[in-house]
């Protein structure tokens, strides 16, 4: 429907009403009610069904895709249908042809990179999202999608005992982003802009960034999309005698060499739990550099921060007092299907003042007297959905006391699987473990996972965190290491 605005008079208002009413009859006319209520109560439990069905076979499937590029495209029509087709004839497809091309993330026997965890509770509060379908990119688009957001992030701040400086009460508070990379890309922006007004714009080439070199490469990317100068990113050298963490003496020597280079230190990135080594970077300290040299202190904990509402676990973040900004993924390990990253900062204006844009059309009164909050200033886009409803339900559905027993058995699986390890000498554990990661020198093709480098030796990633994984998988996962490491000692010794 097009409408133009133009100056009121009896012609406009008559035209106007024509060209409503023909476009309405052609909808009528074709049939087609998108949002048909009871068509969307049957589809909807077909649907379902067919997703409770997926999860009751799943351990049937192979959990990486045996497909070769290209597979899906000889397998599907070259052009879209001019008819409709029935639920059942995609059904029938979906199982024929898609579900050979997926890598099964909630398969018990995925132990690869880190979890995504899915659960009844997230699904729904997605179900739910979906159905409402609202895009919330400022209060009043709908009130109720930023005021729940701002409330369970201040719920789950308190569960893992951050300073009460990143609640929303105060100058802070939370916002989800879609993941950890975007996370870490609005406070680099935010830390960027803050410097480049107290220095100039004159100054960006000289603003320098640090992390460890087991630091996710999301900064890298980030520091790329902010201009920052690629020799100005600091991935500082670690080694097996910290466990791989960020050394505070090789930090402040970079930072001193670059302020005698008349470098300009803006930005510093601890991470607890990195993804190659799981290395936890002493935050207390790294905090007290950040601080001394006026730097913005980011700390990414986006697979352990799940892991801090354990009493026993909640000191691998100590020092994030001195953190200006904190994320942690509950997509990962925290029962909240993808995406749900979320991210805590102390000085909302800092992200507001670098990513806020306030065209005419989106200007209303509770945003002009800042009674609210926007949270499309908070973020790179604009429109967002409502997936704070995934992460109410999952603390609602299943309780603090739950979600703790979730997270220890899990650890207690990867302790076991430590113990497998270590009593065999045809393996070797390459870093102690750390959360519910364990490493083994060994490959497999029954069960997934995956590998990395560290100190120049290639090692396999054996990570527990799957929603579905009980001990019984774990020692299958085992046994397929030993009989896979037999196999290879044979073949080797001829």
């Amino acid at each position: 429907m097009y409408i133009c605005v133009c100056d009121y008079t009896e012609k406009a208002e008559t035209s106007l009403f024509v060209h409503i009413w023909v476009v309405v009859n052609k909808r009528e006319n074709n049939g087609l009610k998108p949002m048909d209520a009871e068509q969307l109560r049957e589809n909807a439990h077909k649907m379902v069904d067919f997703i409770a069905d997926y999860y009751k076979t799943i351990e049937n499937f192979p959990v990486l895709s045996q497909v070769q590029p290209g597979y899906l495209r000889e397998l599907l029509p070259d052009s879209a249908p001019t008819q409709p087709e029935s639920l059942q004839h995609i059904f029938d497809d979906i199982q024929a042809k898609i579900l050979p091309g997926v890598t099964h993330w909630q398969s018990p026997n995925y132990f690869a990179y880190y979890p995504s965890n899915s659960s009844i509770a997230g699904f729904l509060g997605e179900m739910l999202s979906a159905g409402l379908n609202i895009v919330g990119f400022s209060w009043i688009t709908s009130p109720a999608a930023t005021e729940l957001e701002m409330i369970v992030l201040d719920w789950l701040a308190k569960l893992i005992k951050l300073p009460d400086d990143f609640l929303s009460t105060g100058q802070g508070g939370g916002v989800i982003q879609g993941t950890a990379s975007e996370a870490v890309l609005v406070v680099v922006l935010a830390a960027r802009d803050n410097f480049l007004r107290r220095v100039g714009k004159n100054a960006l080439e000289k603003l320098v960034v640090y992390a460890s070199d087991q630091t996710h490469s999301a900064l890298q990317k980030a520091c790329q999309i902010a201009g920052i100068h690629p020799e100005n990113c600091r991935m500082l050298t670690t080694n097996s005698t910290t466990s791989y963490a960020l050394s505070p003496i090789v930090l402040n020597e970079a930072i001193s060499n670059d302020i005698t280079s008349g470098l300009i230190p803006f930005f510093l990135c601890g991470t607890v739990g990195t993804t190659s080594s799981t290395a936890v970077d002493p935050l207390g300290e790294l905090g007290k550099i950040a601080k001394n040299n006026g730097m913005w202190f980011h700390v990414d904990a986006a697979y352990a921060g799940s892991a801090c509402i354990c009493p026993e676990y909640r000191h691998y973040i100590d020092g994030v007092e001195e953190a200006d900004s904190f994320n942690m993924n509950a997509h990962k390990w925290f029962l909240t299907n993808f995406d749900c990253s979320v991210l805590w900062i102390k000085d909302r204006t800092a992200l507001i003042q670098s990513l806020s844009t306030s065209p005419e059309f989106l200007k209303n009164k509770a945003s002009q007297a800042n009674m609210v909050v926007d949270y499309k200033d908070w973020q790179i886009p604009l429109g967002r959905r409502f997936r704070s409803l995934k992460l109410w339900m999952v603390l609602r559905l299943y309780g603090l006391e739950n979600l703790q027993s979730y997270i220890r058995n899990h650890i207690t699986l990867a302790k076991n699987f430590e113990e497998f390890v270590t009593q065999d000498p045809r393996f070797e554990i390459v870093t102690p473990r750390i959360y519910s990661l364990v490493y083994a020198v060994n490959s497999t093709g029954k069960i997934f996972i995956s590998h990395t480098v560290l100190s120049g030796t290639y090692i396999l990633r054996f990570a527990v965190g799957a929603p579905l994984t009980e001990e019984s998988h774990v020692n299958a996962a085992w046994k397929v290491l030993q009989d896979e490491a037999s196999a290879l000692l044979s073949t080797s010794l001829g």
